[in-house]
């Protein structure tokens, strides 16, 4: 049974597009519906991850786009709106096809069955959609009391995790309070220019003052604008920080 989530602030779209799911493979379920980016957060914050997504693009509170600033979207993601000025910067996101409306039944199975033709490869269908687009998050959404604004990931130093709650630490000297866990925001950041050193810390290239031999055979970091002293490499990821070093 594939279980399906849509998001579509249209109440006679969503009825429609439902419809259509269940004309194109009678295998679809329905596990959840939105209406606004809000709601899918919540949703798919609070719930066990559906094996695919329906996203309408513009909704109620925004772009749907939005919701991969504030979860990391645990499955691919089909769009089905009425602008094609979108369809970019959908594919650089968990997207395997771009619908637009009204989609018909033909375009529907079609695009479930590319979803079941992903599936069918070797590994993890998040992991080989994320391999084709290659794209990693390029800016985070920050809550400043009523305000929202973004911060490129380019200018964030390192990633650091207190008392459960994670921040970003730019290049400004600011930080600020992110909603994904650090676990979550390793996976969001390209490997190449980020590295997970201990639990607590997630460090960029840019951020390394300095690096001095430790105890045990670990290695401390002196980080920029910074007087931390737990910036440390835990030791069963000392080699293969050199080696991220050495890239």
């Amino acid at each position: 049974m594939t279980r399906v989530f849509i998001l579509e602030d249209e109440a006679p779209a969503a009825k429609r597009l439902s419809k259509l799911i269940a004309q194109a493979e009678a295998d679809c379920e329905i596990v959840g519906m939105a209406d606004s980016v809000k709601a899918t957060v919540k949703w798919l914050s609070a719930n066990p991850a559906p094996d695919l997504a329906f996203f309408d693009i513009q909704v109620a509170d925004g772009l749907s786009f939005e919701v991969f600033d504030w979860v990391e979207m645990p499955c691919p993601v089909i769009f089905c709106t009425a602008y094609d000025e979108y369809a970019i910067k959908a594919f650089k996101v968990n997207s395997i096809d771009y619908l637009l409306k009204p989609a018909d039944l033909d375009e529907v199975k079609a695009a479930i069955a590319k979803y079941k033709a992903l599936k069918g490869t070797q590994g993890p269908i998040t992991e080989t959609i994320q391999s084709l687009s290659k794209s990693h998050k390029e800016r985070f959404l920050i809550k400043i009391g009523e305000h929202i604004k973004t911060v490129a990931t380019e200018d964030i130093l390192y990633f650091y995790s207190v008392d459960k709650a994670t921040f970003a630490h730019t290049i400004s000297g600011q930080n600020y309070l992110l909603d994904p866990s650090l676990e979550k925001v390793e996976k969001m950041v390209d490997p190449k220019l980020f590295f997970r050193i201990n639990r607590k810390y997630l460090i960029s290239i840019a951020a390394i003052n300095d690096i001095v031999s430790y105890s045990n055979s670990r290695l401390r970091i002196l980080l920029k604008d910074s007087k931390e002293m737990d910036a440390v490499v835990a030791r069963e990821r000392v080699a293969e920080f050199k080696g991220w070093l050495d890239r």
